[in-house]
């Protein structure tokens, strides 16, 4: 089993590159996996660990982690303050237009009814075509978004993504069948979102890391299909 990339780490905290696949840990979500993300890490790092915030399953990118419950509880203040930044990286079908917000009531996934106000900022990023027909039209059109999460919705960016009939690509559960296999044909079969880069204070004082992902070989396949290379 291969460790995961650390891409921060002191004593008290870490941000890791969590590959796209990987659960977090058990839930009813899970589909019988024996493997988890958790697991691995206390593995890793052989100590206690506690997850501040939590990626999809099919997401890639920066997760932050906490050595001990002082820190976790410090982190997870700035989180529910929304001084935790969080700019993810992903790919919709269509070209939205240059920047927009999406602020959509969203509930809490399964057993968890109650719709709560959900925002995301949008930044588009870069445009590009396929060679594959779609409704009248000879080509399909695909952008690549920079997305900010305001609030941390259950699957917040994938949802708001669909509310505005820009689907994210390979996205089973929100996204269009379509044009995930215009993907899959080119050999792309992973969800199109990364959590490329994570900023935030550190609890000890006043010094702020700043940690970005590097993406993987499959999402640098996708975009290499248009010819984008994201800073």
């Amino acid at each position: 089993m291969s460790e995961l990339e650390v891409l921060f780490y002191d004593e008290r905290l870490a941000v890791i590159n969590k590959p796209a696949g990987l659960m977090a840990h058990d839930s009813k979500l899970a589909r019988g996996e024996t493997d988890f993300l958790a697991d691995r890490l206390r593995l890793q790092f052989d100590r206690p660990i506690h997850l501040v915030h939590r990626l999809d399953r099919a997401t890639s990118g920066c997760l932050l982690l906490a050595f001990d419950r002082d820190t976790a509880s410090s982190l997870g203040r700035e989180v529910m303050d929304q001084k935790l930044r969080k700019h993810y990286l992903a790919v919709c079908r269509g070209w939205p237009e240059i920047g927009f917000e999406v602020d959509h009531p969203l509930d809490g996934g399964p057993g968890k009814p109650q719709k709560k106000p959900a925002a995301t900022r949008f930044k588009r990023l870069a445009t590009g075509e396929l060679p594959v027909a779609s409704s009248a039209f000879p080509t399909s059109r695909y952008a690549l978004l920079q997305c900010e999460p305001l609030t941390g919705r259950f699957r917040q960016i994938r949802r708001h993504l669909k509310h505005v009939s820009h689907h994210l690509i390979g996205d089973t559960s929100h996204g269009d069948g379509r044009h995930n296999r215009n993907f899959r044909m080119q050999g792309v079969h992973r969800m199109l979102l990364h959590a490329h880069r994570l900023r935030f204070v550190h609890p000890s004082g006043g010094q702020v890391v700043d940690a970005t992902a590097p993406l993987d070989a499959e999402f640098t396949r996708a975009l290499s299909l248009f010819g984008w290379k994201p800073d």
